[in-house]
């Protein structure tokens, strides 16, 4: 059943919700279009998913439009993602132009429509060529990465495009780069009356590990995250082997595969050589489209959470993880920092020796975790709740409206 505004008012109170109402009437008559490169696998997939059904709920037309790319096309936007990570890539003459050649054809093939066109990530980043075409339409870029350290040659390109837009969104201002247009800081949020999020039970959870042959009697460790060497899968099976030195206990590394990240089939080749035959480690494909509970018993039955990325976006890994109040391990990267404050809401790392000291420091000590999670969950819930990102995107659709050059919402 699809959700309603106020099935959310048990969780943030009336006060939010009403708030959410009297902000909606200011965008009547407005239509919101959302575009980005897939319509499964990821963070950016799941926000849409929770946030344009209740924009509609609260009035504010706002639909989603998906650009279409073959493997090859793909493959050349993966690239552009690493680089924007800091990777050296070879993005050669021919990938450019299979960008280009996609993004004309996506042009050609999709309507624009929107008052506002929020354009995400840089696979439709292009379409703001159009802009000419459609007078008197706003246009948002939304980056959902962060790109405080991009290859300078690659981040030039999308810069040309960038420029174009009226307005810019980030998740953190760490995440951002100096631009000569108005940027928005937004951090991400999680929806907890999702399936992958709503309260279940003991018993829901038992036969989440049932099905996927886990133990239900000893520790669980478990990283969820696709499967892409930027969330370092192999550096956690190394911490992890030895923490299994000291304490007895199993991996869970969960995972996808994204319709628009064609090296995830090479990963997860890789991290299966290296389990080999390691009966304690139990690598698992859960498809994201039908298996948000099994996420949710996944997460609510393990005893440490872990994301050691290289490199980050804001990761709802971790919210979902911290929601749950479970104890959490994760890199210092990205939009982490943003989310655990070492000692009290989480443990941070830096090494695959940190990881796995913070990691046996949560199952050695059942208390320390057990606090830990109650203040990360709180943390959560004042943060990065889907009510708050409803509020700070109609409130930056109102802004595209005034003169304001930088907007911290």
């Amino acid at each position: 059943m699809e959700k309603r505004i106020e099935d959310y008012i048990p969780i943030v109170g009336r006060d939010n919700i009403d708030e959410l109402r009297l902000i909606a009437e200011k965008l009547k008559g407005k239509t919101i279009q959302n575009i980005n490169s897939t319509a499964v696998g990821g963070g950016v997939a799941e926000i849409l998913s929770r946030i344009v059904p209740l924009l509609n709920n609260l009035g504010v037309v706002t639909k989603w439009d998906v650009i279409k790319g073959g493997t090859d096309f793909f493959q050349v936007t993966k690239k552009i993602h690493n680089a924007l990570h800091g990777k050296r890539e070879n993005i050669t003459r021919n990938n450019i132009k299979t960008f280009f050649e996609t993004t004309k054809a996506n042009i050609k093939e999709l309507r624009l429509y929107g008052d506002i066109i929020f354009v995400h990530d840089p696979q439709p980043i292009a379409l703001i060529q159009e802009k000419k075409s459609h007078p008197g339409a706003k246009w948002i870029w939304r980056c959902h990465v962060d790109v405080s350290q991009p290859i300078t040659g690659v981040w030039r390109f999308l810069k040309k495009f960038i420029e174009r837009y009226d307005a810019t969104v980030f998740s953190a201002p760490s995440f951002a780069q100096k631009l000569k247009l108005r940027q928005f800081m937004i951090c991400p949020s999680i929806d907890p009356l999702s399936e992958k999020n709503r309260e279940i039970t003991r018993v829901e959870i038992l036969s989440v590990l049932k099905k996927y042959g886990l133990p239900h009697n000893k520790p669980l460790v478990t990283q969820v995250s696709r499967f892409d060497r930027l969330k370092d899968p192999l550096g956690v099976i190394d911490a992890f082997k030895l923490v299994q030195k000291r304490v007895d206990c199993h991996l869970v590394l969960a995972g996808s595969h994204a319709a628009d990240d064609p090296e995830s089939s090479e990963v997860l080749a890789e991290v299966r050589e290296r389990v080999k035959d390691d009966s304690n480690i139990h690598i698992l494909l859960v498809d994201p489209e039908t298996n948000d509970f099994d996420i949710n018993g996944l997460q609510r039955g393990s005893s440490v959470i872990v994301q050691k990325s290289i490199r980050e976006g804001f990761a709802l890994t971790v919210t979902e993880a911290l929601w749950k109040a479970r104890p959490v391990v994760a890199s210092a990267v990205g939009g982490i920092p943003l989310q655990i404050a070492h000692k009290y809401s989480g443990l941070l790392c830096h090494s695959v020796e940190g990881a796995a000291m913070q990691i046996k420091q949560f199952l050695n000590n059942p208390d320390y975790a057990a606090k830990l999670g109650a203040n990360g969950k709180e943390h959560v819930k004042q943060n990065f709740l889907l009510s708050r990102h409803l509020r700070d995107y109609m409130l930056l659709f109102l802004a595209l409206y005034s003169t304001k050059d930088i907007v911290y919402l």
